[in-house]
Order: structure tokens, then sequence, then C-alpha cells
């Protein structure tokens, strides 16, 4: 496996796929489903002896990379052959869907030079994957008046798109969101995503060309790619109408801003005395990018 930019990926990628079918998987740090696809495409492409070459690339800081494979969600993966896509899938699919769909485009082991299956139970988890969540919502089973551990039980769940189960996971607390930033954050990213399951993107993005300043259809494209699972998407069309007007409807971009950046903050690692712990190289720039449009 290796890290793709578009300064690489002709040689990578492109030249690569005319001797092996080349797998890119658009990923980004914020994502908790690729967390969980990444490790089972490392193992399979180990599995595979060189059937494939697996590359990332990491959607966020290659935009322009996203932008011309047409990436709507992530994780996505493309599968490209003699310079082409011929293939590819959305989400973090489990280890037997993935190899059948490599099945298709590439030859697999022999029956006998294959390495057994692992039960599924015992693969080693990713980050934010279902023994994480068990743990978390132990936690919050075990001490319900525990705000902190239901945030990041609901962080999880968020990030990872579970959204009938946040929603059972929220509404004991409902109360508190007003009073509990973190709490309030949720709700949120929660009620946001679910506007944006109905939005449509192409009649937004239509309705923002013709009217820069239409900023409930700004707000509602930036729901549409919170559903999506492209969270800096949302904040990018959120900013924009920032820079036109920061308090439109009592600071309703701004608040879902900041709610997105409180979801997507992962925990802080400890650290030894008087060192400060660092912080997630994607909201420490959409932190900033914040504070330059509110306090110009």
């Amino acid at each position: 496996m290796i890290d793709v930019t578009i300064q690489n990926f002709e040689a990578e990628v492109i030249q690569a796929s005319n001797h092996t079918p080349v797998l890119v998987d658009f990923w980004a740090a914020w994502c908790g489903p690729c967390r969980t696809l990444g490790p089972i495409l490392e193992k399979l492409e180990t599995e595979y002896a060189g059937g494939f070459k697996l590359v990332k690339v990491d959607a966020d800081a290659e935009q322009q990379l996203a932008g011309a494979f047409g990436i709507q969600s992530l994780p996505t993966c493309v599968l490209l052959k003699n310079g082409q896509p011929v293939d590819g899938f959305m989400g973090a699919l489990p280890p037997q869907q993935v190899r059948e769909f490599l099945n298709k485009h590439v030859t697999p082991m022999a029956q006998d030079e294959a390495p057994a299956a692992e039960p599924e139970p015992e693969q080693a988890p990713a980050a934010g994957t279902a023994p994480a969540l068990e743990q978390l919502a132990q936690a919050v089973q075990a001490n319900p008046d525990d705000d902190a551990a239901r945030f990041a039980y609901l962080q999880q769940l968020l990030l990872q798109h579970q959204l009938e189960l946040a929603r059972e996971v929220l509404a004991p607390v409902e109360a508190k969101t007003a009073a509990d930033r973190k709490l309030d954050a949720a709700a949120r990213w929660l009620q946001a995503v679910t506007q944006g399951q109905q939005a449509q993107a192409q009649a937004l993005e239509a309705a923002i060309a013709a009217n820069k300043r239409d900023f409930d259809a700004r707000l509602a494209l930036a729901a549409w790619h919170l559903h999506q699972q492209q969270p800096t998407a949302a904040m990018d069309e959120l900013l924009e109408i920032l820079m036109r007007d920061k308090t439109w409807q009592d600071d309703a971009a701004r608040k879902l801003y900041v709610a997105i950046l409180e979801v997507m903050e992962p925990p802080k690692p400890k650290v030894a005395d008087g060192q400060v712990p660092p912080e997630d190289p994607v909201v420490a720039s959409y932190r900033r990018r914040l504070s330059s449009v509110v306090l110009s």
C-alpha cells in the first residue's frame, strides 16, 4: 500500500494499471468507516500476493484527484485497468464482499495457496469499529449520567453514520443539549444529517448558481454533504454563508460549523505534564478558517 498524490498519480496508478489492476482507496482522517475499511484492504493486498496494487488517496489533501473521479462519499474505492476506471464501490464493505468485488477483476490465489479465512469476530478491530462501540455503549449503560461518555459514544455513531442508534442514545439527554456544548453539537449534526437525507443536491446547486446569497439553499446543501459523510464539504458551504453574512438566521451557519468540528475532533492523546497534545490537522485547519472569516 502506498499513499498517492497528484504528483505521483500518473506513475503509481495510471502507468502501473497497464500491468496490474490498481485499487485506489479514497479516504479521509475524519472518516470512521475509512478506518474500518483500510486494514481490510491492506490484508487483502497481502492475501492476493501481487494480484492487485493498493494505493490510498487522502481526499481532503488531494481534492483535485477526488474531483476528477467524482468522489461523493467516503470511503470510495475505484479499480483501474489499462489506465481506465473499470469498477468501484462505496462504503466499508466486509472482507467477503471486498473479495467478491476483487475476484471479478483479479485472478484469485489458488485454493491451496490461499490462507485460511479467519472468523470475522477474531479479526483485529480498527478504531471505531464494533468492539470499540461496544465498550462505549457499556460505559453509558454503567453510568447513564456520564455525559462525556455518552458524547464519546454519540461521536462514533455519527461518524459511522449509525443514525437510528444515535437518535436512541441522544433521546434521554435531549433536554440537556441547550446547556452542554458537546451534546448540542451531536444534536445539531444529527438534525442536519436528517434534513440532508431529503435534499436534492443538483437543484440546490442550481439555486446557488442563480443567487450566491441563497443561504437557505447553501445550508440545505451543507446538510446534504453531511448526510453524504462529507463534513469538510459541508463546512466549505457554511463558510460561503459566513463570508457573506456572519449572523444570518441567528448564527445558524456558524453554529452548525462549530458542531461539525466538535464531532469530528478525535479524543486528545495523553501527553506528559506541561506538554500540549497535538491537534488533528483537518480540525485545526478548519478552525483557523472559521476564525479568519468570523474575525475579519
